[in-house]
């Protein structure tokens, strides 16, 4: 039995009918390096059911203490059940990426069930009709609470079900489990009482809290001149979540960073969060005057997997060029600079935090992951979060919002993926030409020009025009 923190007690308090605190892990499989080219939802079944041993999250739910006068426990669930935990479902034709998206914020959406374990995992297959999923594609969505597990440090269910090596191993053999009586009614307020004599400050815990809030609402009453900066998403979020996602290159990110001299991954995912953000308020003409800030947990560089604590930084969307937007959100990371930043008392209208993915490629019973991101919570004063992770030489930036603040996310997206164009046009246009000479076409066998190179890839181009009668997905490229 272990007792909660103060921070992750206040995640439960926090939560209201309309804001829940779920936290929904995306990752979509290639079943063809699995045993077989296949998985079959008993597979995932028992190799779930042979990890549940490796940590204590997966059979523990919550115990609170009589009358809220401490924090809650963890206890170990007497009636466990793995099947109301793990549930399989599939996409309905056509299975395009949008569909996967209004499915899983739905799934996002609702509130888990309090009295058992906080997690669920969702297998969902249908996918086919994605553009660029190998064939057979599914995806497992694990939505979990996030009182239950510290997603910006570590992810752990990443770690507890998946392996480094193709090959999967053998199923361990269950060890023998015997759930823990909870105590009584009784004995949680004696140690409630004992906890009060021993820290006396657990009393204050409710009041610091709720300081954050409080201190909000102080600096908008004392000072009102802040409004100017507020935007649709610092208002009451509603219980509808709309989720998107867009994936980018990490080399191009590399280029757009040589920019500005001594840019790193950092600043320029928060540049191209800062672009789309301008565009899309640009566009419903609700762009402030004053500068637009974030709270920023971000720590993409250098290959750190702890993530910073988040502080607020300005996203210069006060300024239209965006070499310079990019220069003033590195300068705020100069030590010179950092403490004078006019962010320092502006009202943050987003977050933008890495969630860590895989260093490496990781296997699912032998099916390679693929893709991951994550859905955010949001909740009353903070209407948007970008979700950052890196895998697999890619960047996933996915936005998380509510239906009412962004009632078209595939147009939010569609601005994020043009203001990282607009940096890459910028940084290719900026790389030596050929000479005359070189550059000229060469001749093929058949007789036809071609180009001496291939231009590059990037997933932020527009996708080709589809085929007469024929679907297209709306997921980005891979």
């Amino acid at each position: 039995m272990q007792q909660l923190s103060v921070d992750e007690a206040g995640l439960l308090d926090a939560e209201t009918a309309h804001a829940n605190a779920n936290v929904t892990f995306v990752q979509v499989y290639d079943p063809g390096t699995a045993p077989g080219g296949q998985m079959r939802f008993k597979t995932i079944l028992a190799h779930i059911q042979s990890r549940l041993h490796r940590s204590p999250i997966f059979r523990s739910k919550l115990l609170r203490v009589p009358l809220d006068v401490d924090q809650p426990y963890w206890v170990e669930d007497e009636f466990f059940d793995l099947e109301y935990h793990v549930r399989h479902i599939a996409l309905p034709q056509p299975g395009d990426w949008r569909q996967f998206c209004i499915q899983a914020s739905r799934i996002h959406a609702r509130a888990l069930d309090l009295q058992r374990p906080l997690w669920e995992i969702y297998v969902i297959e249908g996918l086919d009709s994605i553009t660029d999923l190998p064939a057979g594609s599914f995806a497992l969505l694990t939505k979990v609470h996030h009182s239950a597990i510290d997603v910006q440090s570590r992810n752990e269910f990443i770690e507890l079900l998946h392996d480094t090596r193709r090959r999967p191993p053998k199923h361990e053999p269950p060890e023998p489990w015997f759930p823990e009586r909870p105590p009584g009614a009784v004995s949680l307020l004696c140690r409630a009482g004992l906890n009060l004599v021993l820290s006396p400050s657990r009393l204050l815990a409710p009041w610091l809290r709720s300081a954050p809030a409080l201190a909000t609402f102080a600096r908008d009453l004392l000072r009102p001149e802040h409004a100017g900066a507020a935007t649709r998403f610092n208002t009451v979020v509603s219980a509808h979540r709309v989720f998107d996602t867009r994936r980018f290159l990490r080399s191009e990110f590399d280029s757009i960073c040589r920019h500005v001299p001594g840019a790193h991954l950092d600043d320029a995912v928060l540049a191209v969060c800062a672009g789309g953000l301008r565009r899309y308020l640009s566009a419903q003409a609700e762009l402030p005057s004053a500068e637009l800030s974030a709270m920023a947990a971000l720590s993409l560089q250098g290959g750190q997997e702890a993530t910073l604590p988040p502080i607020l930084r300005g996203l210069g969307t006060h300024l239209d060029d965006p070499i310079q937007r990019l220069a003033w959100i590195h300068a705020q990371t100069l030590p010179a600079s950092a403490a004078a930043s006019p962010a320092s008392a502006a009202l943050a209208c987003c977050t933008i935090a890495h969630v860590p993915g895989p260093a490496r490629p990781v296997y699912l019973h032998g099916a390679r992951l693929s893709y991951c991101s994550a859905i955010l919570p949001i909740c009353d004063g903070m209407g948007l979060v970008f979700a950052v992770t890196a895998y697999d030489d890619r960047i996933v930036v996915s936005p998380t919002s509510c239906r009412e603040l962004i009632p078209d996310p595939q147009a939010f997206t569609q601005c994020l993926r043009d203001s990282f164009q607009e940096y890459l046009t910028l940084a290719l246009s900026q790389r030596p030409q050929l000479p005359l000479k070189r550059a000229a076409l060469r001749r093929s066998t058949s007789g036809k020009p071609r180009p001496t190179a291939l231009a590059p890839r990037s997933d932020a181009k527009p996708l080709p025009a589809a085929k007469a009668g024929r679907r297209r997905s709306t997921a980005p490229p891979r």
